[in-house]
């Protein structure tokens, strides 16, 4: 793994906005044209390897949380519990997430957190940075099966048949693309879409309904399930007949306490990070997160570790990502159904990755 110099390509921002990526520019450059990183093909091979591996250890963990009942650990509340238990025995499929690594080139990919319910950064992981591939001819090869996958995993989630919505926060242009392009993978897939704002869905006739007033039978949803639950529609959601994705049991894995969870469950693993409810049960520096922060807020590090609890805070065990002269860089490894797919690599001046931070393109030999 390092970070290689390139020369942009001449026509790059025509090029990345033909495709509708629109935002390659925020506060800052979002899309890194004037760099990549390269891989080799063993490395590849070991951070799908480790993505796969922890996935699977995920969903042994949402199984030991329900035939445990031990929801209490992740602050789900008796409502939530009730959603998690009907739709895990339900065995109601999910569509992907975000597995968010420190690997550095050497020893093995260490999980910081599982983004399992609302990923982001998906299109530009997906297509965004093939199409960079492919016209720059910067590499042999990248790991990148995201959109195949994808259109795939539409057709085994959903009926023959079905029509979706897709409902999320559309002021968020980074929400927005994100929803788009999952919005056009389910219509490659052959299903009728419809896509509103999450601010838009409405309750008739014991259904949730769109602003047709038709019924919502199946709604992707890129918000969380955390926010959904404090909405006061959340009323409705045991007695809903609309089908969601990501399924409601995707509350067990979508907060970071899912990380004192796979240690206690899995101590020593090499993919693992050392986590606890309790600093004082860790040693040496520490990386302290709330338990529903997003995009690296709240988020810091102590290095001389903290004294300490505060509620609902998850500390994890520090330890460092890439490093190079553009600063330090994170892997995304992208899950489509139960497999490894894809990853995209982001990068921040600091040490805590945010929804500013930059996405740099990648390839392999």
């Amino acid at each position: 793994m390092r970070r290689q110099a390139r020369t942009p390509r001449r026509d790059w921002r025509e090029s990345v906005e033909a495709l509708g990526f629109d935002f390659h520019t925020l506060d800052g450059p979002y899309w890194v044209e004037d760099a990549c990183y390269r891989f080799d093909a063993d490395e590849i091979d070991r951070i799908e390897a480790a993505c796969n591996e922890l996935h699977a250890m995920c969903l042994q963990a949402v199984a030991h949380v329900v035939d445990r009942g031990d929801y209490a650990s992740l602050g789900l509340d008796d409502r939530a519990a009730r959603l998690v238990e009907r739709s895990w025995r339900a065995r109601e499929p999910a569509l992907y997430g975000r597995m968010d690594l420190a690997y550095d080139g050497h020893g093995q990919p260490r999980l910081l957190e599982y983004n399992a319910d609302t990923p982001t950064s998906l299109y530009e992981a997906a297509v965004v940075q093939w199409h960079w591939l492919e016209e720059t001819q910067a590499g042999a090869d990248q790991f990148n099966l995201i959109h195949e996958r994808l259109v795939e995993r539409w057709r085994q989630v959903l009926p023959a048949g079905s029509a979706v919505h897709f409902a999320g926060c559309l002021e968020t242009r980074q929400d927005e693309a994100t929803l788009e392009y999952l919005r056009e993978a389910c219509a490659c897939a052959g299903f009728a879409t419809h896509v509103l704002d999450v601010s838009d869905i409405g309750w008739r006739d014991a259904r949730f309904v769109g602003l047709d007033d038709g019924p919502i039978a199946h709604l992707f949803k890129l918000y969380p399930w955390e926010w959904m639950m404090d909405e006061p529609f959340a009323a409705h959601l045991p007695v809903a007949p609309t089908r969601w994705i990501e399924p409601a049991w995707k509350q067990v894995l979508s907060n970071k306490s899912l990380l004192p969870l796979l240690w206690r469950l899995f101590p020593g693993h090499p993919n693992l990070l050392p986590a606890s409810h309790d600093p004082r049960e860790l040693d040496g520096p520490l990386v302290a997160k709330p338990r529903y922060g997003r995009e690296g807020e709240g988020v810091f590090v102590a290095e001389r570790g903290l004294a300490f609890a505060e509620p609902a805070m998850v500390y994890q065990g520090y330890t460092p990502l890439y490093r190079s002269e553009a600063g330090h860089a994170l892997v995304g490894g992208w899950i489509v159904g139960d497999e490894a797919v894809g990853m995209g690599i982001r990068e921040d001046d600091g040490a805590i990755t945010r929804n500013t931070s930059r996405f740099v393109p990648h390839c392999f030999d």
